[in-house]
């Protein structure tokens, strides 16, 4: 690809992104699970908007599943994320969360993270 396309993409993306957050937003009750995914990780993390925090996060390299995902597909590997950050979730008495998928589209690891959170417990 050549710069100008790249960097078309990376706005389209920005675009979509700013649009989404105009409409949904996270609380200290119904947290957002924003989704971000770079070539080799896939990162989640609870966000309260009100109070502009962090809840809690996950990712492919949080300690308590890095041996699990070492030698997995990065599509498994999400499935793996989406249940560690719902058992944080309800270990913060959190069960319904906002799901934002950060620009992208939903489908393969996204799809499989959000998934994994389900399986976990979480409702969206």
């Amino acid at each position: 690809m050549r710069r100008t396309q790249i960097l078309k993409k990376y706005h389209r993306r920005k675009r979509r992104i700013f649009r989404v957050r105009g409409k949904i937003s996270g609380t200290s009750e119904i947290p957002r699970l924003c989704v971000y995914r770079s070539l080799r990780h896939i990162y989640a993390q609870l966000i309260d908007d009100t109070k502009g925090i962090t809840l809690t996060t996950a990712s492919t390299l949080s300690g308590e599943i890095k041996n699990d995902v070492a030698g997995k597909k990065k599509t498994e590997a999400a499935v793996f994320v989406g249940k560690l950050i719902a058992e944080k979730a309800k270990s913060l008495g959190i069960e319904k969360v906002v799901f934002d998928k950060h620009g992208f589209k939903y489908h393969g690891r996204v799809k499989a993270l959000a998934d994994g959170a389900r399986k976990g417990g979480l409702k969206f």
